[in-house]
């Protein structure tokens, strides 16, 4: 890093912010594959919050490939590129005192921890959105799948890359189709409740 470069500090803290807004900060990683559901729970959960009076922000992985990440490919580097930019603007998000939600099938168990570490203790909450490869598939709402299974798209996760579950997450998301989103809204609700990080 240049020398010349200075961290400023704030008057106003993380704390402050929280008891302004009214309510924790926290970050909402949903992890999981392509298909398994995770940006429409996200979206869902920021909705329930959002009424409740929680403020909150969703990032997702296509929006930002679309302008912060749009210089990435889907390589195992331009994979953990993305993730590691992902985790600081995350930082950022909530030390201003926001719950953000954010939806990226972030495959690699490292570059999930890389993200836990820039955060306080207990401001990392992993979302594991438990979805078979098989119903990923079927479901296919972008028809990648298809052009993967093709040979069309190279490196595809689940398909032609790995996806590492999570071993720890802090929820794990049964998200097939018989699942109701509904009830795992509920869960995260809870989870959120029962940590104190939001009271309603």
């Amino acid at each position: 890093m240049n020398s010349n470069i200075v961290w400023h500090k704030q008057i106003i803290k993380n704390k402050d912010r929280e008891k302004l807004n009214g309510h924790e900060s926290a970050c909402l990683w949903f992890t999981g594959l392509s298909g398994s559901g995770k940006s429409t729970l996200a979206v869902e959960t920021e909705k329930r919050l959002y009424e409740k009076g929680i403020r909150t922000y969703i990032l997702d992985g296509d929006n930002i490939r679309h302008g912060l990440n749009n210089d990435l490919d889907f390589s195992d580097s331009g994979r953990k590129e993305n993730i590691r930019r992902i985790g600081e603007v995350v930082k950022l998000i909530t030390d201003a005192g926001l719950i953000v939600l954010t939806a990226f099938i972030s495959p690699f168990k490292v570059d999930r921890k890389t993200v836990r570490d820039l955060l306080p203790e207990g401001k990392f909450i992993e979302i594991f959105v438990d979805c078979d490869i098989d119903t990923c598939i079927k479901r296919d709402p972008k028809g990648l799948y298809g052009k993967a299974i093709k040979g069309e798209i190279p490196d595809f996760t689940g398909i032609s890359s790995p996806y590492e579950p999570p071993e720890n997450p802090e929820l794990i998301l049964k998200n097939n189709d018989n699942a109701s989103p509904d009830e795992n809204v509920n869960k995260i609700i809870k989870y959120l409740s029962d940590k104190q990080i939001i009271s309603f």
